[in-house]
């Protein structure tokens, strides 16, 4: 039986280069796939089509330098066109969006990381995204030193340097610590599957399902 939900659900996980988002994004998709959960697969950049074309530019270390406001500006592009393209009518039509990356990022790279003001990229984000906030923000913490600080090929983000990712790693803490109830943090060196299992019993929790045989929380192994 399809599982229905007013409203749609959005549920978005962040955290370093290197945390391993992309694994429990697709954890999390399998499991709604096995339920008959409507949802989509996304990811931020490059969500859609010119999305995709301004994450070559942000990502690609043959782009060389760019200011910080003009790199900020470029993300907050893509979120808007993203949350229009995407997100939003999908959330319109019942379905769960797991989003790899959202403005969170924005906040903790662009903010933290680059040192912009954290309160005007926030700003400039809400407008262009239409102030649409996550139900469920999941962030993966990990030390860069032991996760993109060891990656033998980088992107222009992730050859950024070490203390360019503390700052990005701390803004993310901060953002966490500031909104509890709408956060998971979990430790990003545990188990994937016990990584996956507290996403699951979260998610389960906002969609109103039963756990039935595949585990709730539990403290790291």
């Amino acid at each position: 039986m399809t599982v229905t939900i007013d409203g749609g659900l959005f549920v978005v996980f962040e955290g370093g280069d290197g945390a391993g988002k992309s694994t429990q994004v697709r954890e999390l998709a399998g499991w709604l796939a096995e339920r008959d959960v409507p949802h989509v697969v996304t990811r931020e950049p490059g969500g859609t089509e010119a999305g995709q074309k301004m994450r070559t530019i942000l990502l690609d270390p043959a782009t060389g330098h760019l200011a910080p406001r003009a790199e900020a500006l470029l993300y907050i592009a893509d979120k808007a066109q993203h949350v229009d393209e995407v997100v939003r009518p999908a959330l319109g039509a019942g379905q769960v969006v797991v989003c790899d990356r959202y403005t969170d990022s924005l906040l903790a790279y662009q903010g933290a990381g680059r040192a912009l003001a954290v309160d005007e990229v926030d700003t400039i984000s809400r407008w262009g995204t239409h102030n649409l906030r996550p139900h469920l923000t999941v962030l993966l913490d990990v030390d860069p030193a032991v996760a993109v600080h060891t990656k033998d090929e980088q992107d222009r983000l992730e050859a950024a340097g070490v203390e360019f990712h503390q700052r990005v790693r701390e803004g993310f803490l901060g953002l966490a610590a500031a909104d509890p109830d709408h956060y998971l943090v979990l430790p990003a060196r545990e188990p994937r599957e016990w990584i996956a299992r507290q996403v699951r019993a979260r998610v389960a929790d906002l969609l109103g399902l039963e756990l039935r045989g595949c585990g709730g929380t539990m403290a790291p192994p």
